[in-house]
């Protein structure tokens, strides 16, 4: 094994011409941590927040990666074997130790996912995060049954697009909204029913398909736009609060008895690496490899195009998951 590798690393919050790739040393694994080598990654708003200076108790200079897929290139205390395949996120990966933008990462054998699959790393890459998000919010913060319809506020986000496809395969009815009518044709490829151009007011439009409004919805967006979706549902239904494309977190001056429509249900959902277990991991995988499932990935770049990828993130350009194949 090499004694360095490549890696992007960011020396202080700036733009993406902050990302620098340069080389450093491999990491060395002690017992309780494994040391894999990455194959892909992807790229999440997490990494973007962090890049702004607006996650908090990062410490620079830092490789930034909230997720990486790969194989494992050692595991001293023998949790996993030599070139098994695996995934990892969360847990403090690129913000209080290294993350994924790089050739090895180091993680606690706790956020490792092992799995059997041939599917491109490419589209490997761009599943852990991304699945265990969708996976969670739809379980978790909805439990969401079958043939129940589901709002998705933010579709054409890499969660919203793999929460489309799991809900589909549950038998749902999929509304999704984007602000951008270019976008509208990502998202009946991957099934969903209606499209709604979001102009802020999409209430009306929900209620104009569903006069007593939907089941459930999923709010990838954040607080501008929660009130629009809560009124976007039925009584004894239930919104999950996930997502912050906006990058507004809080609710000022809330008071419930105004802000929330009689009998709507607000729940949130944020998981980790031991809220998507490998039979989820594997089912949703083997499903992708049988044609009845999708991972929505919008583009591919090389670890040298980081910056590009970051800049597209930002501008809201990308419909579906950013990945790095190395």
């Amino acid at each position: 094994m090499a004694r360095t590798m490549w890696a992007v690393v960011l020396d202080a919050p700036g733009p993406p011409e902050a990302l620098d790739i340069r080389r450093v040393p491999v990491p060395e694994p002690e017992v309780g941590w494994v040391l894999i080598e990455v194959r892909a990654f992807g790229i999440n708003r997490s990494e973007l927040h962090t890049r702004l200076g607006m996650a908090e108790g990062v410490t620079f200079p830092r490789v930034l990666g909230i997720e990486a897929t790969g194989v494992v290139a050692a595991a001293p205390g023998g949790e996993f074997a030599e070139g098994e395949s695996v995934m990892a996120m969360m847990g403090g990966m690129g913000r209080t130790f290294d993350g994924g933008y790089a050739e090895y990462v180091r993680v606690p054998a706790g956020q490792v996912i092992p799995f059997n699959s041939d599917l491109d790393w490419a589209v490997l890459g761009a599943v852990p995060e991304m699945l265990q998000t969708a996976h969670g919010s739809l379980t978790v913060g909805l439990d969401a049954q079958r043939d129940q319809t589901i709002l998705i506020r933010g579709g054409t986000s890499s969660v919203g697009m793999a929460t489309a496809v799991l809900a589909r395969q549950r038998g749902m009815v999929v509304l999704a909204t984007t602000r951008n009518p270019g976008k509208s044709a990502s998202l009946t490829r991957i099934g969903v029913d209606h499209v709604i151009i979001d102009d802020g007011n999409v209430a009306p439009r929900v209620r104009a398909i569903f006069p007593d409004g939907v089941d459930t919805a999923l709010e990838l967006v954040g607080t501008p736009t929660l009130p629009d979706t809560l009124r976007s549902v039925r009584v004894h239904g239930v919104v999950c609060f996930t997502g912050m494309l906006s990058n507004q977190w809080t609710v000022e001056n809330f008071y419930p008895i105004e802000y929330l429509p009689n009998g709507v249900r607000l729940t949130a959902y944020g998981g980790d690496a031991a809220d998507l277990s490998p039979e989820v991991l594997q089912d949703f995988l083997d499903s992708v490899k049988a044609g009845r499932a999708t991972v929505p990935v919008h583009q591919i770049y090389g670890l040298d195009e980081i910056q590009q990828a970051h800049a597209l993130m930002e501008a809201g350009g990308a419909a579906g998951k950013l990945v790095v194949r190395l």
